[in-house]
């Protein structure tokens, strides 16, 4: 028997769409229904082996993630959350969150995910401008979209982020003053606020290349970057990632423990799973939904090694993925996980970003107009 790869976060994947977004590069697949109805059952055999060969909980966050969790019945979720708790276990306070998009969700629905155990709600808005819904493909229009938020709280959720895309194709900054106003008059507890980006091997990214569309210039995304962040602060939201917005006590859990890079178990097809062994190792399940369902039928490994870090990837890592965070990293944390402080390991970089990297008594953060030149910024750092 292995050693137990202990783990408090579960991801699950659900790689299905009604239909594809022109600028999404995640895995996923326009299923037939029969094939949707089926997937639960190669999740839970997923658990199962998964608990067989070491992982164990109980796990503090679950997270449906796709693709389009909200095609799955509250009936189905809830068969996986059993199988969960049969598995791996879950504490009592866990975070439950399920991605839905406003065209998959009825009151009926939200009230059956909710009645099910599923506690948090990701709902991907993205705008509330007509045109621009429609330019991304989205399947419901801006009152849709209203009404499935207007749902959801109905339903009892307490607990609501939403999505928000700018630096969209043609958009104004009145148009997206318009969007933030639509959204702080919902009053989320969350916001996911993204620039759009022509992703390759997207048809949004043959369009660019090809000229047919245009995306706003570096200054547009900038300016749209920074309207947000203050419109957002003023509202009382705390910018504790990059893209991320929360009010006080509401950062979303589970990725959270991405960023701190804390182990995490990822089921279903096209899942990453990481676990901090020596400096660690990332795990993932091929974007391959008939090899995922031949391996677990042939009881075969359905996860495959992506990559192992040693203590200098691990060091670049830990910092990559920490100055994306307000809370950035400590010189303490530093000297318990690795040996050095910032200053001691990267030097040259620090003084490459010193106009943006902050430090704190020995907290290194990123500003927010620093974190519009994180790519830049820290390469260095890599």
């Amino acid at each position: 028997m292995p050693d137990l790869r202990q783990t408090s976060a579960l991801y699950i994947h659900i790689p299905f769409c009604r239909r594809k977004c022109p600028y999404c590069d995640f895995y996923s697949e326009e299923a037939c229904e029969a094939t949707i109805q089926n997937y639960p059952d190669l999740l839970k055999q997923h658990l199962a082996w998964a608990t067989e060969h070491g992982w164990s909980g109980p796990v503090d966050s679950i997270y449906f993630g796709g693709g389009t969790p909200s095609l799955l019945t509250p009936e189905a979720i809830a068969g996986i959350l059993q199988a969960v708790e049969q598995t791996l276990g879950r504490t009592q306070e866990a975070e439950v969150t399920i991605e839905a998009n406003p065209g998959t969700v009825s009151q009926q629905s939200l009230t059956g995910y909710r009645s099910v155990g599923v506690n948090r709600l990701s709902l991907g808005l993205q705008s509330c401008n007509n045109n621009h819904l429609a330019h991304l493909g989205r399947l419901h229009n801006r009152q849709e979209g209203l009404n499935a938020f207007y749902w959801a709280r109905s339903a009892g959720f307490d607990n609501i982020s939403l999505d928000l895309m700018f630096a969209l194709p043609g958009q104004t900054a009145a148009e997206l003053e318009d969007d933030l106003r639509s959204y702080l008059d919902l009053a989320p507890e969350h916001l996911s606020c993204y620039g759009l980006t022509a992703e390759p091997e997207t048809p949004f990214h043959q369009k660019v290349t090809s000229g047919e569309m245009f995306l706003p210039d570096e200054d547009f995304y900038a300016d749209a970057f920074m309207l947000i962040h203050e419109h957002l602060a003023t509202a009382g939201y705390e910018h504790y990632e990059i893209a991320n917005y929360a009010r006080k006590g509401y950062a979303c859990r589970h990725n959270l423990g991405y960023w701190q890079r804390r182990p995490y178990l990822g089921i279903g097809a096209g899942a990453h799973s990481f676990y901090p062994d020596h400096w660690g190792s990332r795990q993932e399940v091929p974007s391959d939904l008939t090899a995922y369902r031949q391996a677990l039928h042939d009881r075969q490994e359905p996860m495959r090694l992506l990559e192992t870090f040693d203590r200098e990837s691990a060091l670049r890592e830990t910092i990559y993925l920490a100055l994306r965070t307000r809370h950035g990293i400590t010189d303490t944390e530093l000297q318990q996980r690795f040996g050095c402080t910032l200053q001691e390991a990267f030097p040259e970089a620090i003084v490459a970003s010193a106009q943006w990297l902050a430090n704190d008594n020995g907290r290194w953060s990123l500003s927010p107009s620093g974190w519009l030149l994180f790519d830049r910024l820290i390469l260095p750092f890599l």
